[in-house]
């Protein structure tokens, strides 16, 4: 009798038709930011997923995996994830917690994603509720230009000065940042790689407490190290934002090439013995979420 059921029951699994997969997340690696964000997609998107884990793999043909697996859809979850999924035109590509994303746009136009920065707008309004008239950042073309256009054109309408300096070597940083003594009333700091290094950090917040300047960081991390604030980023909406996308893309939605949305959950966060040695204060902000 034993055997009878087993054999219906393999029968029964074998008549049952196979769940398509209709999104393949990749994943660059483990940590808490990537955890969050998916399960902000998960909360959203209901669909069957498979993911692959980068980290545990020498290489990965994601091209190759993608024709054979067939998915609808490509989620991928930081950095290394979207350079593999770069390559894949055969399907859309939605990318998260990717700085890379803000670089020039494949010429396919099949990448979306969520941006890992807040629009700068609304930096200006913080910057604009601290008083700050001109406010001096560091950056990479190469990494955050696209940023930076939209940067000094948000600052313009706010009536701020943006005293941007490029560099192209995190070995310049130091010097450049020196450049703002006597011209800024605030300093930046944005999410790219050339322009913020462990190595330059020091000479950031070092100005700041030489020169009684503010830095305004891209994350609360940075707000024991000196910063006297921060706008930060809901990973786990941004999650959400990435499996609204994606439901959208798979009912046959069609964005503009290459959408990249602004995450809209955001909060101010200080350091408030930060503030008050520099007489700074900071205004409790509170963002339209859209």
């Amino acid at each position: 009798m034993r055997t009878l059921f087993i054999a219906i029951a393999l029968f029964v699994m074998s008549a049952a038709p196979c769940l398509a997969v209709e999104v393949l997340i990749v994943q660059s690696g483990n940590g808490a930011a990537y955890a969050e964000a998916i399960r902000g997609f998960r909360e959203v998107f209901g669909g069957a997923t498979q993911t692959i884990l980068l980290s545990d793999y020498a290489d990965v043909d994601l091209v190759r995996i993608v024709k054979e697996e067939q998915p609808r859809l490509v989620l991928a979850v930081g950095d290394p994830a979207l350079a593999k999924a770069k390559k894949v035109r055969q399907v859309p590509v939605i990318s998260l917690l990717a700085l890379g994303q803000g670089l020039p746009r494949p010429a396919a136009g099949n990448i979306h994603g969520v941006s890992v920065a807040p629009a700068p707008v609304r930096y200006m309004q913080l910057f604009s509720g601290m008083g700050a008239k001109k406010v001096g950042v560091v950056y990479d073309p190469s990494r955050t230009g696209n940023y930076l256009k939209r940067a000094l054109a948000a600052a313009d309408n706010a009536g701020i000065r943006l005293v941007a300096r490029e560099v192209k070597d995190p070995r310049t940083v130091v010097a450049t940042i020196d450049q703002f003594k006597g011209v800024v009333d605030a300093v930046w700091m944005v999410p790219d790689t050339t322009a913020v290094t462990t190595a330059s950090l020091e000479a950031y917040f070092g100005f700041s407490a030489r020169n009684k300047v503010p830095v305004i960081a891209f994350s609360e991390l940075y707000l024991p190290k000196g910063a006297a604030a921060s706008i930060d980023v809901d990973r786990v909406d941004m999650g959400r934002q990435a499996g609204e996308l994606a439901t959208s893309l798979l009912k046959g939605g069609s964005p503009a090439p290459g959408t990249l949305l602004d995450p809209r959950k955001l909060e101010v966060n200080s350091n408030t013995s930060i503030a008050q040695k520099l007489g700074l204060k900071i205004p409790d902000l509170i963002f339209p979420q859209k």
